[in-house]
């Protein structure tokens, strides 16, 4: 099929093999999820972490489709960030970076892995700690983690975007804890990670989205930051930023040599998907993308901040509007917590009552890449901050 006929035929749900290259990179992305959270330990590097879940979703995608006739691009489609205690997102250093974890850290991880350009995005709250996780950081994981479970239930066909919004804020407040601003959950397809379609995670008058519905055979990548602060991010330090995208519909003629020379290799090794700036030659990346940024060839993705002493957790998963309910395809099972707060509000416990799944087929079937992707039975795991998965 050529690209222009691929143009014309967007490739949805509807397709078998769309669903299978969403399951096999969730698969890919939930094993590199593991292996990073098994590799943070107190004093351990972060930027040798996020290499490794880097270069783990690497392997694994180019082990397949090796053989086929078209070359199917895949790889990573987020870098891995590790974010820690107040620092919100997009932590994911330079090789020179020397910052190392520390006990009782609560770590923020996010990554994503495409096949094909079908992509499968997930985060994870962990503390770094052993036993149970209580108060207000057992509050503010919970808070991300019941939120992540009510958006699951209410991200279906016939339901609008702002009913969700309302339902994330509501289960924020009941646990003490405020929604995140800035953050959105996006729509994903084919090489898009951040398409038109937005779920606002609190609505306020700086921040508009359009009204939508939800519709059969989407997918969206549902992300949820909750703080024990303000959930007002600052950005505190422009050098911090290393995860960028290249902006396919800006041109711009580049007046410095270094920076050509580093557009044109990012437009070569990352011409759709976020990258990080590790893997450029880091002298000659930092004052290339200086210009490319200035003039909006590159988006950036900055690193933010809450006030020190904040909590800050996030959960994030990819789902699949299937036509026999919603298939959740990326999580981690989250540690014991004991939250000072319990979910009383009716409305609440109402929304984690609902079913993901239609009733119609019986389960054991699919087994590949659904780990964690039922989450039904689980009103009480929910509402007292535990998660369903494996």
């Amino acid at each position: 099929m050529s690209d222009d006929e691929r143009e014309e035929k967007e490739l949805d749900l509807t397709t078998p093999e769309v669903v299978t290259k969403y399951k096999s990179a969730a698969e890919i992305v939930n094993k590199a999820l593991q292996l990073v959270v098994s590799e943070c330990k107190p004093k351990a590097k972060i930027v040798d972490i996020c290499e490794k879940g880097d270069t783990y979703i690497r392997e694994q995608t180019g082990n397949m489709y090796k053989n086929v006739k078209r070359k199917i691009e895949r790889g990573v489609a987020f870098p891995t960030c590790i974010s820690v205690n107040n620092t919100v997102c997009h932590f994911s250093p330079l090789a020179s970076d020397e910052t190392v974890l520390e006990e009782g850290d609560i770590l923020k991880i996010d990554m994503a892995c495409h096949i094909d350009g079908f992509i499968a995005a997930v985060a994870h709250t962990h503390v770094l700690q052993q036993g149970l996780v209580t108060g207000r950081a057992a509050d503010v994981i919970a808070a991300a983690n019941t939120a992540a479970e009510v958006a699951l239930r209410l991200v279906r066909p016939g339901r609008k975007n702002k009913d969700v919004t309302d339902a994330i804020q509501k289960v924020a407040a009941a646990y003490d804890c405020k929604i995140v601003e800035g953050v959105l959950s996006h729509q994903m397809k084919q090489f898009v990670i951040d398409g038109n379609k937005v779920v606002l995670s609190i609505s306020n008058p700086d921040t508009r989205v359009d009204d939508a519905e939800f519709e059969e055979n989407e997918v969206y990548a549902i992300d949820i930051v909750a703080s024990t602060g303000e959930g007002k991010p600052k950005l505190l330090d422009e050098k911090q930023t290393t995860i960028y995208k290249r902006a396919v519909d800006k041109s711009y003629h580049l007046k410095m040599k270094a920076s050509r020379f580093i557009y044109s290799e990012i437009s070569q090794n990352f011409p759709i998907m976020p990258f990080s700036a590790r893997a450029l030659e880091e002298k000659r990346a930092r004052l290339g993308l200086v210009e490319c940024v200035n003039h909006e060839l590159l988006q950036p993705y900055p690193v933010l901040h809450e006030k020190p002493g904040d909590y800050v957790a996030h959960i994030k998963f990819t789902v699949l509007l299937m036509p026999n309910g919603s298939d959740r395809i990326t999580s981690h099972a989250l540690q014991e917590l004991q939250p000072t707060k319990t979910i009383d509000d009716p409305e609440i416990k109402a929304w984690l009552a609902l079913a993901t799944k239609t009733k119609k087929k019986g389960g054991g079937k699919k087994k590949k890449g659904k780990k964690g992707a039922e989450a039904e039975p689980m009103e009480e795991e929910a509402t007292n901050g535990a998660t369903p998965q494996e």
